[in-house]
């Protein structure tokens, strides 16, 4: 009996596998939302997971699996929840603006900061992040980086001015979602 439950886990861990990214994106043309999409998904999972020596043995497994997704949808459809069908790409989807205290909702944000900083020399690099990321004091980061306050001063204004001329940086900042 566990050979069998041991094969028929192996062949759901298979079939995950193998299908994840697709129904990823139908769960996102069908919520419109990435991270609801993926709930929506294992959410599926793990109801189909419960009935997969049924669902296995099922003609076509991914449609059955699809079904099953469709209704977990329409389910929370009914109860109001805001969601709405996609285009198959999205493009044309509102994005989210991050609130300024939110620093995980800034996650897409963090990656054009970063090449960013990677574009300033090492000390203003620095001087940048200890003092406006780290939100250290002036005389912290001059500890840190064993100069003068006054070089710190220099080398963070500096950082700055570079990272203000750079255009996709400065969109970001002024589109609200940068400090």
């Amino acid at each position: 009996m566990g050979d069998r439950k041991e094969a028929r886990d192996e062949e759901f861990r298979s079939f995950v596998t193998g299908r994840w990214p697709r129904l990823v994106r139908t769960a996102f043309l069908l919520t419109g939302e990435r991270h609801a999409a993926e709930d929506l998904a294992q959410a599926t999972l793990e109801q189909v997971y419960v009935a997969w020596r049924r669902v296995g043995s099922a003609d076509d497994p991914e449609a059955y699996v699809r079904r099953v997704m469709i209704n977990a949808h329409a389910r929370r459809h009914r109860r109001k929840l805001r969601e709405f069908l996609a285009p198959k790409d999205d493009s044309g989807l509102v994005r989210e603006v991050a609130d300024t205290g939110d620093r995980i909702a800034q996650a897409d944000d963090r990656g054009v900061l970063l090449k960013a900083l990677a574009q300033l020399p090492p000390r203003q690099r620095e001087a940048v992040v200890l003092r406006y990321w780290e939100d250290l004091t002036e005389t912290q980061v001059a500890q840190a980086m064993g100069c003068s306050v006054g070089a710190v001063k220099s080398n963070a204004a500096k950082g700055i001015a570079k990272l203000r001329a750079i255009p996709g940086l400065a969109e970001m900042v002024t589109s609200g979602g940068g400090k």
